[in-house]
């Protein structure tokens, strides 16, 4: 193999091993905030809610306030949505 080869090839490994790091650190976190919310959770850890916004499954990531991901702090549904999951009656699936 000449240099120019082992270089692309130890750059594509390492680029795809910080990928699957970052990719296992944010499954973490969002299990952890998925678990301390008390949420159902998808493979990947995301809690699985029922957008009141747009009435439809969807499996997200919350935030440290336990904010899911898609939040509009300036839509009813949204906080609304927010209030029931700190108060653990929000619909799940």
């Amino acid at each position: 193999m000449d240099e120019g080869r082992i270089r692309r090839f130890l750059e594509t490994t390492f680029r795809s091993a910080s990928q699957q790091i970052d990719d296992a650190r944010r499954a973490y976190s969002d299990a952890k905030r998925s678990a301390l919310a008390d949420l159902p959770q998808d493979e990947a850890g995301r809690a699985k809610i029922v957008c009141r916004r747009h009435a439809e499954r969807r499996a997200v990531s919350l935030d440290e306030q336990a904010r899911p991901a898609c939040f509009d702090p300036d839509h009813q549904d949204c906080r609304g949505c927010v209030e029931d999951v700190r108060e653990g009656v929000v619909e799940t699936w």
